[in-house]
């Protein structure tokens, strides 16, 4: 198939317009951690439906209509996600920054024996403040709890100073990556109410604002290779 491999942070997702459904996302995902699917488009906007490998598909990817919004190149790009619509602004200095709207911080509530926030950035969260390496036992666990019928994205995460946390990431579908855009933003808000935020992931920092219950990312996106 006619697929560009893009990476947000290490973060790869594979750019298509084909037609795609489950099986074949599965069968042609390979180590990419999800599929962009341009279903329309013109020169400052597109229609996007991301698909997870194991071809479940998610509401909402900050990586992805990033990448996407990088993919058409335009200075100002709208992607529509699921009925949600991301601006995105490519800045001089070649990252971009994303309008992803409104955002929901859930009141904390007892999980599997865990401390959870859950968030909503358009697609679900469930935020977890301890040591991030503690990820591959607490990922897996609440992506799949009862608690969470649709499944949930997982992020366990350190508040290293004012503006300035670390996380790693489960995503629902896929497991742990390397970074996450909407994994950056629902770690942000559960630990800040207003303000400026940097995110370290493994594969590097993404920024964060918080104003008034909705939120800006902002960080690169680029074809691999």
């Amino acid at each position: 198939m006619t697929a560009e491999r893009w990476h947000a942070h290490g973060n790869v997702y594979l750019v298509t317009e084909e037609p795609l459904d489950a099986e074949r996302v599965r069968s042609e995902i390979g180590d990419a951690d999800g599929f962009a699917q341009v279903t329309a488009r013109g020169d400052d906007w597109a229609d996007v439906v991301i698909w997870n490998p194991d071809g479940s598909t998610a509401e909402m990817s900050g990586n992805a209509t990033r990448i996407v919004a990088a993919w058409l190149g335009a200075e100002t790009t709208r992607v529509r996600v699921a009925g949600r619509e991301v601006v995105a602004r490519r800045r001089p200095d070649g990252q971009i920054e994303q309008q992803l709207g409104e955002v929901k911080v859930f009141e904390p509530e007892r999980v599997a024996d865990l401390d959870v926030i859950a968030v909503d950035v358009g697609n679900p969260h469930a935020v977890v403040l301890g040591d991030p390496d503690d990820l591959p036992l607490i990922g897996p666990m609440l992506e799949t709890h009862p608690r969470f019928p649709e499944r949930t994205n997982v992020q366990v995460v350190r508040i290293d100073a004012p503006g300035r946390v670390t996380a790693r990431v489960w995503e629902r579908g896929v497991g742990e990556t390397r970074a996450s855009g909407t994994s950056a933003v629902a770690v942000a808000a559960a630990t800040h109410t207003e303000g400026d935020v940097v995110v370290s992931f493994p594969g590097g920092d993404l920024a964060v604002r918080l104003e008034r219950g909705r939120a800006w990312l902002t960080g690169p996106a680029e074809p691999v290779g």
